[in-house]
């Protein structure tokens, strides 16, 4: 009799359980993802989760600044389900807490704002065909937080797919044709021998006598694609030498190594800074044996000896997410302080930046922008300088680096902010 007496017990306090748990999610409308450092376990991951989302139609809500940047959603218990396969972290709220929360955001003293991102992006990596010695870390970044993208080079650029696109990457590439300035060091490298091969003759096959006029007319494309409402970002060798090659039409600015005849006479000279993103008031390198396009980029040599790996970082500032959306936007991070990461072009010397350019993170002390922002026509750029945020010096076949070891990385979700950054409704920069 007892023992019947304590099974009818069990049953009842499962059956006051299961109806508690299912009156919990009835009233827990809404999936909370936390991005602040001791919330989440998958910051990475958790920017996939919020495209997938969007995937699905769903809007999501990013709260600025509220706790390293969260994202708010109606609750999906598919998506409840991807956080738990994927290791995200979340929270079930209420439709109460939810309108607590954008309550404390909008009040006019806290440095906080509410963007809805309403459409997943369509996105496009500059990258090509041809396998390279080194790795993306966009790309790197994108499949393991499982965005879809696709990738594009020369000849789909100049056939006009671009505008299918809302988000285009450059990264290891240099636009001006002397194909990274690694002739000194690799040019007897059978990579580099099948990377000058294939490029001579791509641009051949397009019409063109030279790869750097093949890049310019590329250049030029990706500049219309911007003009016309475009998202572009750029890491390690891009920014600077997009820049430099739009500065640069119609002077001839590759020595002979790269292109088998000598240099415009004084090219530094006729350089058109007006046509730049970014930059004015730069030189250009006309040293072979110079790893540098231009002035723009810190010396890495100079830089070793003003600051150790221990002590290298910089600083993203902190914008008003009220009337800055969008630099507060491309700042979201569960830390103000980034470690500092070496590329082919490592950081942006400030007084070669426009008056235009909005710098978004830097170092100070060596009067370095690390993280630059603006806009041309009706689009936007953002340039990172570096080529992985958690490979402070990343050689010449490097292994690429495992995500997985660094689910919380903070450079990398500067890349990931840029990612979603097309989802959200465009606001202008209030003055």
């Amino acid at each position: 009799m007892s023992t019947i007496k304590q099974s009818t017990g069990v049953r009842y306090i499962l059956l006051f359980l299961f109806l508690f748990g299912l009156q919990l999610h009835l009233l827990a409308t809404y999936l909370l993802i936390p991005m602040d450092a001791e919330g989440q376990k998958n910051h990475l991951k958790a920017y996939g989760i919020a495209y997938k989302a969007l995937q699905k139609g769903i809007t999501v809500d990013w709260l600025l600044n509220y706790r390293g940047g969260s994202f708010m959603l109606p609750y999906v218990a598919t998506i409840e389900d991807d956080c738990k396969i994927r290791g995200v972290s979340y929270e079930i709220i209420s439709n109460a807490q939810s309108t607590a929360i954008v309550a404390e955001i909008a009040d006019p003293m806290a440095n906080m704002d509410v963007v809805k991102l309403q459409k997943a992006p369509k996105i496009a990596v500059y990258s090509p065909p041809n396998r390279q010695p080194w790795d993306d870390a966009v790309t790197l970044v994108l499949t393991y937080a499982e965005i879809p993208y696709e990738t594009v080079y020369d000849e789909e650029v100049l056939n006009g797919k671009l505008p299918n696109y809302d988000w285009l990457h450059l990264h290891h590439e240099d636009f001006t044709g002397q194909y990274g300035k690694f002739w000194a060091n690799y040019r007897n490298q059978a990579w580099y021998k099948e990377q000058v091969r294939i490029s001579e003759e791509m641009a051949k096959r397009l019409g063109y006598n030279k790869v750097s006029q093949l890049k310019l007319a590329v250049v030029k494309k990706i500049r219309d694609f911007v003009s016309g409402g475009g998202f572009l970002f750029a890491m390690c060798s891009a920014p600077d030498s997009y820049d430099v090659a739009l500065a640069a039409d119609g002077i001839d600015i590759c020595p002979t190594p790269f292109d088998h005849d000598p240099m415009t006479p004084n090219a530094s000279k006729k350089l058109d800074y007006s046509k730049c993103f970014a930059f004015k008031d730069f030189s250009i390198s006309s040293n072979p044996y110079e790893y540098e396009i231009s002035s723009i980029d810190i010396n890495p040599y100079k830089r070793q000896q003003q600051i150790k790996e221990k002590d290298d970082y910089f600083t993203l500032f902190d914008f008003s997410a009220k009337w800055d959306p969008v630099p507060t936007m491309l700042c979201q991070d569960h830390t103000q302080v980034i470690k500092g990461f070496y590329g082919q072009t490592t950081a942006f010397k400030e007084k070669y930046l426009k008056s235009s350019t909005l710098i978004l993170g830097e170092n100070k002390a060596l009067k370095e922008a690390r993280y630059i922002h603006g806009e041309y026509g009706k689009g936007t750029w953002t340039f990172l300088g570096g080529h992985d945020p958690e490979d402070y010096r990343h050689l010449v076949g490097d292994p690429p680096t495992d995500l997985d070891l660094h689910p919380n990385s903070p450079g990398y979700r500067l890349i990931l902010n840029n990612i979603l950054f097309p989802a959200a409704k465009k606001k202008k920069r209030k003055t």
